[in-house]
Order: structure tokens, then sequence, then C-alpha cells
């Protein structure tokens, strides 16, 4: 199995994508760390993972707080005594409409939640990763973001939350060339909007079946992504078969962004 003796840390992990790749890693043998802020999601999932054979644990992490996040890792090493995998998947958005429409108070949290995350991340998992091996050689570890089509080929009526996946785009490349040489690999994955309850904020008015029709013909394969379509692009990009690839955005959007 490609993951085996891995942890792997998904934050978001209580529904959506971030579900769907922690079913995923821990059906290939990893270890993993199913963080979200709601803490019933969590534990769902991982008594989901465990009852099909595999390995988890909850945690309760909101991403877009230094604190929470920093007592999360520490709580995570006691528990794993490492992290080799750190996924940032949590994410949301505000509703489909006018920019002008979208209040401060909203732009402020989706830009916390999809970008500062980041950042703390950064800070606190980096130096997990840069802790070396006993023969002094550099650890290393592996990031992945999930960005979005939004940051490649925007949709009205999303500007902030076009901007935060362009953000995570940059940052992504940005990352991976400031810590390749401590053997850190960064990558995005682009998902176009999948079924996934973030989906009605995407979509323009209610969530209707004429609706959902017209953002699907706007996708050339011709159907939303679901959560096992970016669960194997990402298993892919944080196996040891990705060990050469980083600053890569893939997108997996059955042709939307062409």
């Amino acid at each position: 199995m490609k993951l085996n003796n891995k942890i792997a840390v998904i934050t978001g992990a209580g529904s959506g994508f971030g579900e769907g790749m922690a079913k995923h890693f821990a059906a290939n043998g990893a270890t993993v760390v199913v963080a979200d802020v709601v803490e019933a999601a969590a534990a769902r999932v991982a008594t989901e993972i465990a009852a099909a054979g595999g390995k988890a644990i909850p945690i309760t992490m909101d991403v877009s707080k230094n604190v929470s996040v920093g007592n999360a890792v520490k709580q995570i090493l006691a528990q794993c005594g490492t992290i080799d995998i750190w996924v940032n998947n949590a994410g949301i958005s505000h509703k489909n409409g006018p920019m002008l429409n979208v209040d401060e108070t909203t732009f402020d949290r989706v830009y916390a939640v999809n970008v500062k995350s980041l950042y703390l991340s950064a800070m606190h998992v980096v130096p997990v990763f840069r802790t070396p091996n006993s023969d002094g050689t550099p650890r290393g570890g592996v990031f992945l973001n999930i960005a979005s089509t939004a940051g490649v080929r925007p949709r009205p009526g999303l500007t902030w939350y076009n901007g935060t996946k362009g953000a995570a785009i940059t940052i992504t490349k940005s990352m991976a060339v400031e810590l390749a040489p401590d053997k850190i690999r960064v990558n995005a994955i682009n998902p176009v909007a999948g079924e996934t309850p973030l989906l009605k904020q995407f979509l323009p008015g209610d969530d209707t079946p004429e609706i959902r029709q017209k953002f699907i013909n706007t996708i050339p394969l011709g159907r939303l992504s679901q959560p096992l379509d970016i669960a194997r692009a990402a298993l892919f990009l944080v196996s040891d078969d990705a060990e050469f690839i980083t600053g890569v955005c893939m997108e997996v959007d059955g042709g939307r962004c062409i």
C-alpha cells in the first residue's frame, strides 16, 4: 500500500473532499488524523475508517486560529510521534452573488479559513518536517493544498472566493521553491465544483436541477467532481510515486480549465 507507516493529517476531513481523502488514504495504509472544526463530524469519519479496518484519529481543529492549530499539532505529535503528510483541505465560500454584497465579516472569515490556514500550518508543521533524521539528513515531508479551478478560471459571482484560491496556488508554488532544500514537497489540487456540502454556495440562486445542469454544462466531461476523484489524485501527489514532483497545481476538473 502506498502510504504504509505514514501519518497523514487532513483538515476539513469531516465531510466532502476531506472525508474522501481520509478514507482513501486509510485504505492505502496511512494512519489518518481526521481534523475538523466540527467534533462530531471528525469522530464519525474516524469511526467509519476504523470499522473498515483502517487507522484514524479524530481531532477538533479550527484552521483559522493559531492556538487551535498549534495545540492540534502538539496533540498529534504526542499520539503519533511525527507527521509525514499535511493536507490543507478545509475551505469555505461566500454565496455566489455580486462582489459588493459580501460583507466584511464574511470576507475575513473566507480568507482566514482558505488562506491564513496555509500560513498557520506552515508555521507549525514546517519545523516538524525540518527535524533531522538520526543520521542528520533532512527528514522532509509533504504538504498538499486543495485549491480550486476558481483560482485558474474564475466564475462570476465568486470574486473573493476566487481570490483565496489564486492565493493558494501562488503560495503552493512559492513554498515548493523555498522548502525544496529541506526535502519538503508542496503541491496543490484544483478541483472543479463537486458533490460536497459546499456546492450550494457556488451555485447562483437555489440548488435546483436546472441550475446544477447549467453548472455541469461548463465541464467538458459532463459531471461534477466526486470526493474519490480528488482522493485518487491526492494519493498520488502525497505518495513516494511523486517524490520528484513539487510546485505542481493539478487540475482535477473534467476539462473545465481547458
